[in-house]
């Protein structure tokens, strides 16, 4: 099974994209430039996963339903539970998202230099 990850294509097509408040690769020049976007990007990738995760439950039922409240702020909430994730590790996606972003943009690694 292809790990669709690492597809050049696939991450190029996604980071090409850019839909409102994703990560810029744009601007990276360095190495830790390339890791904060690689994190911005888990996080908002985290954050999309959480929302269709929630998309089919009914939250205003109940004794204690959120209401208008509850469907206005769900999406910082969501929002949050994906950074709170994603600054406890995520799910490795980072890592790999870092590696291609500096393979992208030509950079050398403090591993290559070494």
């Amino acid at each position: 099974m292809a790990d669709v990850f690492s597809s050049n294509a696939f991450l190029a097509q996604t980071l090409a994209a850019k839909p409102a408040n994703t990560p810029n690769v744009s601007g990276v020049r360095t190495e830790e430039q390339a890791e904060q976007v690689a994190k911005e990007f888990e996080t908002f990738f985290l954050g999309q996963i959480i929302q269709g995760m929630f998309a089919g439950l009914d939250g205003s039922a109940g004794p204690f339903g959120g209401g208008a409240g509850e469907k206005a702020f769900s999406g910082l909430l969501h929002e949050e539970y994906a950074k709170v994730f994603a600054k406890g590790g995520g799910i490795g996606l980072s890592d790999q998202l870092k590696g291609e972003i500096l393979r992208l943009q030509g950079i050398d690694t403090q591993k290559d230099q070494g």
